[in-house]
């Protein structure tokens, strides 16, 4: 019923010769808004509703910031541009391409970041903690911060810009999503301090230690991967799926974890909806489940000691 629905939506879209009749950045916005909420495709990959995407489509389709004055909406488009835009909003409505891949960016901590097919697109919740610099978690101002499964390399740069004293690792497995973190870097002009790395989780930085390790590993369980909408099966699903309760690789983690943190160190580890089956599974753990000023649910906080002392059930 989607795909024919879409497929009507995008018939209806060419036949009404959209470069020809419509002018403006305004006409546009309306357009894709009206479009959108016509459409049948699933928001929640950095937005959540049809006007914010239609905002990030038309004007970073432009090239133009999300910040664009008001004033300047009614400025007319060149025709190549209005092209692009109604090609920009096939894509999304008749591929279900999702629009962050469609513009190249996302926006993380108030930072726009790089993005394509090579990694997830930045929508963790911990960015709440990270602006608020992981107030009440933290004993101290770390000095040595890990990003681990760092994908785009937004939660590493966001902490590099939270704790401009802080040195960041930021690790993944993908050489291709390290790849994309570099561009990222360079971008944020924190090479000096914000440094990539390959690694298979702890593997290649044996003997480090951090006052802070952030983590948003893999999460997803088998079931919930496989009836994910269209817009996520864009994204690498090694990114996404880990096992059949989606918790393989924070387990790891878990195991790990107190190797490479100071004594005062804490682990912050994103696990989603798949907290229900991590309470299940380890019942005696006290996981401080952190309350997210901008929502969403599942990150939890344990520190060296709680790791420690807990080592013998991971």
């Amino acid at each position: 019923m989607e795909i024919a629905h879409n497929q009507e939506l995008v018939a209806t879209v060419l036949a009404d010769k959209v470069a020809h009749e419509l002018h403006s950045i305004q006409d546009f916005l309306r357009w894709t808004y009206s479009v959108f909420n016509r459409a049948d495709i699933y928001y929640g990959q950095g937005y959540d509703n049809a006007w914010d995407e239609s905002l990030q489509l038309v004007l970073g389709g432009l090239q133009l910031p999300l910040d664009l004055p008001t004033e300047l909406f009614p400025s007319r488009l060149t025709p190549s541009e209005k092209e692009t835009l109604v090609q920009l909003v096939l894509a999304r409505i008749q591929q279900r391409v999702p629009v962050a891949y469609l513009t190249n960016s996302a926006w993380f901590c108030g930072h726009e970041f790089y993005v394509d097919e090579r990694t997830i697109i930045p929508r963790s919740p911990i960015s709440a903690l990270i602006q608020d610099r992981f107030k009440g978690l933290l004993d101290a101002v770390p000095q040595r911060i890990l990003d681990l499964c760092t994908g785009s390399g937004c939660i590493a740069i966001a902490c590099a810009y939270a704790f401009p004293e802080a040195e960041v690792d930021a690790v993944d497995l993908s050489f291709d999503a390290l790849n994309v973190a570099e561009i990222n870097i360079e971008r944020h002009q924190l090479a000096h301090r914000v440094f990539p790395i390959q690694s298979d989780l702890f593997a290649n930085i044996v003997g480090q230690k951090y006052d802070l390790i952030v983590t948003n590993p893999p999460y997803v369980d088998e079931e919930d991967l496989a009836e994910m909408p269209e817009e996520f099966h864009f994204e690498p699903e090694p990114a996404l799926g880990s096992g059949m309760d989606g918790l393989d690789i924070t387990k790891q983690i878990l195991k790990q974890a107190p190797n490479y943190l100071t004594e005062n160190g804490l682990l912050v580890c994103e696990v989603g909806n798949s907290m229900v089956s991590l309470i299940e599974q380890y019942p005696e753990v006290p996981f401080e489940w952190v309350e997210l000023k901008n929502g969403g649910l599942g990150v939890f906080a344990l520190r060296y000691k709680e790791l420690v002392k807990y080592h013998h059930l991971f």
